[in-house]
């Protein structure tokens, strides 16, 4: 199963304020819209949920470190034959991407959500 990795909303960053101001991931909030229109996709996905601070043990364990970021899908082995692997990053035997637009491509294209009108 395809693992999606998002950061859960509402998590703090010193480096960016002492305020202790609340903030979420737009990229991940773009796909929580997503998986809304396309709830299919809550059950053909393995969807994580990590914390904000780094290292994201999670994720590093399955990319790297190099590659931590959010949204971030990590592609089954099986279903990497759906996919021009170019667009994709590897880590090892692991196709995954960290880019909105490769995710949601994939999504339409091997699941049959919708497709995005950018």
């Amino acid at each position: 199963m395809d693992i999606l990795f998002m950061l859960s909303p509402g998590f703090t960053d010193s480096a960016r304020d002492a305020e202790g101001k609340l903030y979420y991931c737009p990229d991940c909030a773009f796909l929580e819209g997503v998986l809304a229109c396309c709830p299919a996709l809550r059950t053909q996905l393995d969807i994580r949920y990590v914390a904000y601070p780094r290292p994201r043990r999670e994720i590093v364990e399955l990319v790297g470190d190099a590659h931590q970021g959010c949204p971030n899908l990590i592609l089954d082995p099986a279903n990497q034959k759906f996919v021009d692997a170019s667009r994709f990053h590897r880590f090892g035997d692991r196709l995954h991407s960290t880019d909105t637009r490769v995710i949601v491509d994939y999504l339409a294209e091997r699941y049959g959500a919708m497709t995005a009108h950018f």
